[in-house]
């Protein structure tokens, strides 16, 4: 295995492999009573009688990194928490490619971050769309292995759940790519809907395999969008190095209280219990759809949210506007002219989804 991190470690800009980042306050060692090293204030603010915010947070508080490590199968020296899964993944194209010449491959459409940041870091992009096929819009995995070999991928994501489409990729497929890719690319394994897709998460693959890496957050399932709180799974060493290039106070103290709380044993099995009726509404929606005028296709879907073409998306988005629902238009999306994103939301929401654009029949 040390073989494979020296692989992985290699991966890193050479500039960047002996940096040794900003040395903040808090990350000394050090135990006091009085507490004058960080040019803090000596009183809390009036709004926060409690002083729980007049302290700079830990750069990564022990107890959330617990927390999650339990959550997620995995020992705490293999994450990094930051803000949501975008902080990891600027972190990785920073720290791995070197601009002009590392690129950074994503299977169009998708999540448009890995691409805003590969732009900001004057990565090539490598795209490699998504295939339409009879159960959806999927990721060709042979063109990814042989377009990454060919054009020098530095970074690999493959997101899986794929959003918008929907589709996921099984853990023998990212076992495949993460193996061709040995030495030469780390692949980004995107889980921010695993909870939906009903498998194991591709962290039970890690001590398998260095050159992967798992990004999971609780903006989703957990219903913590506002906490931004996102985590980056994968090697120890490479957790080690993305540190040292992380802003000195990521995670907000306010933020980690709030995803503690969440990561008890009450929450967890009330998410859960969530989860399952989000699952149960997707295939409801599913269903449904397909039979409202001019819908034109409905992709299956491993998250918590549907792909749907329309004759006239704009139509469609109006109505549903009108009604006081508001979908995610993706006809600016490659391949996706005629497609509007539709979360899944309570019950009585996706009633009112459905009420929507039945009345257009009705209209007509």
């Amino acid at each position: 295995m040390s073989t494979a991190i020296d692989d992985v470690l290699a991966l890193v800009r050479p500039d960047l492999q002996a940096f040794a980042g900003y040395s903040s306050a808090r990350s000394a060692a050090v135990q006091g009573e009085v507490w004058l090293n960080a040019n803090e204030s000596a009183w809390a603010n009036p709004a926060d009688s409690a002083g729980s915010s007049r302290r700079y947070p830990e750069p990564q508080p022990v107890v959330l990194r617990e927390g999650l490590a339990a959550l997620y199968g995995v020992q705490p020296q293999q994450l990094l928490v930051g803000r949501g899964s975008d902080e990891a993944i600027d972190l990785l194209v920073r720290a791995l490619c070197v601009p002009g010449r590392d690129g950074v491959l994503v299977t169009s459409p998708v999540f448009g971050m890995y691409a805003v940041c590969a732009r900001l870091q004057g990565a090539p992009l490598i795209d490699v769309p998504l295939v339409e096929g009879e159960n959806g819009l999927g990721a060709d995995l042979d063109a990814i292995i042989r377009t990454a070999q060919a054009q020098g991928a530095k970074l690999v994501f493959l997101c899986a759940p794929s959003n918008p489409a929907g589709s996921d990729i099984g853990l023998a497929d990212i076992k495949r790519v993460a193996t061709a890719l040995r030495g030469q690319a780390l692949v980004v394994v995107d889980e921010a809907y695993v909870e939906y897709a009903q498998r194991a998460s591709a962290t039970t693959l890690l001590s398998a395999h260095a050159n992967l890496a798992v990004l999971r957050t609780l903006s989703k399932a957990h219903a913590l969008a506002a906490a931004r709180i996102g985590t980056l799974i994968a090697a120890p060493e490479l957790i080690a190095v993305l540190r040292r290039c992380q802003a000195p106070y990521p995670v907000p103290t306010p933020c980690a209280e709030l995803a503690v709380q969440a990561l008890q044993p009450a929450a967890l099995a009330r998410t859960a219990e969530r989860v399952a009726m989000v699952i149960a509404e997707r295939e409801r929606l599913f269903a449904a759809l397909p039979d409202l005028p001019g819908v034109r296709r409905v992709y299956r879907s491993s998250g918590n949210y549907l792909l749907v073409r329309f004759a006239d998306a704009q139509a469609a988005f109006d109505a549903l506007l009108a009604a006081g629902v508001v979908v995610r238009d993706q006809r600016a999306a490659p391949q996706l002219g005629d497609a509007l994103r539709i979360s899944i939301g309570r019950p009585e929401e996706n009633d009112r989804v459905l009420a929507a654009l039945s009345a257009r029949r009705a209209a007509a």
